[in-house]
């Protein structure tokens, strides 16, 4: 990152906690963090956080103007679909106007913007999707990613987009993602019906992050599919996780997702090809079974850490973050 100024949105939330560390444990950038919340979930010096909502053209503007930054990533999202589908006027608060006040704030200082969209932009139809497929989303979280591109793309900015779909991963205060609360409902011995028409790519959040900051090194531009290498059903992971916590997999039902009566729609058949970031990117990324292993250690050590100075800081939040 040589002695770039990056500035992070939602860097209390998974996918922004990744980043951040990366950037201030692997890089001489001189990094600043922001989130709608007062205080950092995480402190990570030498890093200042700066508190910001997205939504708010004022916030983002005097962030921005304050940290001067020359890339801007966003890891801030309403990412709960069905939330999306009952509140569409935040959902598209913070998923489409917070990426327009990012790029209006952006252009007094020519900063790069690096965004986090989703398979959701696509039906689940002809699954998986390259980069170039046509997107045709099916909820209102889906139209509201969609937007948040087409925004960027016509900016006129330098941006990258990539694209991801089931993220998972653990740092302190994140909001429950799947494969946390598949292990907590487990743990309980809780009946738990996973959905085994729904197929796609589960993402460890640190592979995601990795990828973002090698596209800004390497100056690539425009839009990446990076998500994980396999490609299964929302039941095969459920159970190939089960297994690799030793958690008991007879408690996992296959259901289908008309069954459960969602207020959203969800693409069935999606999927995202990797083959452009593994290429251009220089990026592998993990099968479910090393990410879980990835998982596994974070959480223990979480829990170790726990141990050692109390409580783990931080709540879950109720906006989410990628």
């Amino acid at each position: 990152m040589n002695d770039r100024r990056v500035l992070v949105f939602g860097s209390n939330g998974l996918l922004g906690q990744k980043v951040a560390e990366f950037l201030v444990r692997g890089t001489p950038a001189s990094v600043t963090l922001s989130s709608v919340e007062n205080t950092p979930v995480r402190p990570m010096e030498p890093a200042e956080y700066i508190q910001a909502d997205i939504t708010s053209k004022k916030d983002v503007r005097q962030v921005v103007a304050h940290s001067e930054p020359d890339v801007i990533i966003n890891c801030a999202a309403i990412t709960n679909v069905d939330a999306c589908e009952t509140e569409r006027e935040t959902a598209w608060k913070v998923n489409v106007g917070g990426v327009e006040h990012i790029i209006e704030a952006a252009r007094r200082t020519g900063a790069m913007i690096v965004h986090v969209s989703s398979d959701y932009i696509f039906d689940g139809k002809n699954g998986p999707y390259t980069e170039d497929d046509r997107p045709e989303p099916l909820s209102y979280y889906g139209k509201t990613k969609l937007a948040g591109e087409n925004s960027l793309r016509a900016s006129g900015m330098n941006y990258l987009i990539a694209r991801t779909m089931i993220l998972y991963g653990f740092a302190p205060g994140v909001k429950q993602n799947f494969a946390l609360w598949l292990i907590q409902s487990l743990e309980k011995q809780t009946p738990v019906r996973i959905v085994d028409d729904q197929f796609g790519n589960p993402t460890l959040a640190d592979d995601l992050a990795y990828g973002l900051l090698r596209g800004v090194e390497l100056g690539k531009t425009g839009i990446y599919n990076i998500a994980g290498r396999d490609i299964v059903s929302r039941h095969e992971f459920a159970v190939r996780l089960a297994r690799a916590f030793n958690l008991d997999a007879s408690l996992i039902t296959p259901v289908k997702t008309a069954s459960l009566r969602q207020p959203a729609h969800r693409p069935l058949k999606s999927g995202l090809i990797t083959l452009k970031a593994e290429v251009e990117l220089g990026i592998h990324p993990s099968t479910i079974e090393q990410g879980l292993a990835v998982l596994k250690n974070q959480i223990s050590r979480g829990k170790r850490r726990a141990a050692d100075s109390g409580p783990v800081p931080g709540q879950p939040h109720g906006r989410g973050k990628h």
